[in-house]
């Protein structure tokens, strides 16, 4: 078993996938770091999801984001694909309008809540959003990157519709402000 520390960081640096060291605070680990962080409070939300069937498809639209964040992520360190298309963010968006279609028009902003379920959900998207500002950050010195920006401000997006699912199928009242 290898040892679970290596002592190469402790100069302020880190390695990429690429073999360039780069500071612990550039752009791109910084994104990399909201990343780690979005995905974990989504692994969070899901795992109280995953043994309630009436969460299944919710669950399992979060796992794929899991997927998805850890290969933006994997790449994000080893090249300069992005692992993010415009087809990963339509699909973000026929299923906010999916989850749309059998929510309450809101005519008011909500307070975060309905619920347990629905109030983690809305925790990762607060990391979410911190997540979309680095990533636009990270697009302003990064070749091609905006796409990145664009997906965590939908998934934002989807995250609070999610939210709100997770209330009406718990049969909470959400809190309107």
């Amino acid at each position: 078993m290898s040892k679970a520390y290596t002592k190469s960081g402790d100069d302020g640096f880190t390695n990429l996938g690429s073999g360039k060291r780069v500071k612990k605070y550039s752009d791109v680990i910084e994104l990399y770091g909201c990343i780690e962080e979005l995905n974990v409070f989504l692994g969070y939300a899901a795992e109280f999801l995953c043994h309630r069937e009436e969460f299944h498809d919710l669950f399992r639209q979060i796992d794929r984001i899991q997927r998805e964040l850890f290969e933006l992520g994997e790449h994000l360190l080893s090249s300069s694909k992005f692992a993010i298309n415009p087809h990963k963010i339509s699909k973000l968006e026929i299923e906010m309008d999916a989850m749309s279609e059998r929510l309450p028009v809101l005519h008011s902003s909500l307070l975060p809540g309905g619920g347990e379920d629905a109030l983690r959900i809305h925790l990762a998207r607060t990391v979410c959003r911190r997540t979309e500002r680095a990533a636009f950050k990270f697009a302003e010195n990064t070749k091609n990157a905006e796409i990145i920006g664009i997906y965590f401000n939908r998934l934002s997006n989807w995250l609070y519709a999610a939210a709100r699912t997770a209330a009406l199928i718990a049969n909470v009242e959400e809190n309107v402000f």
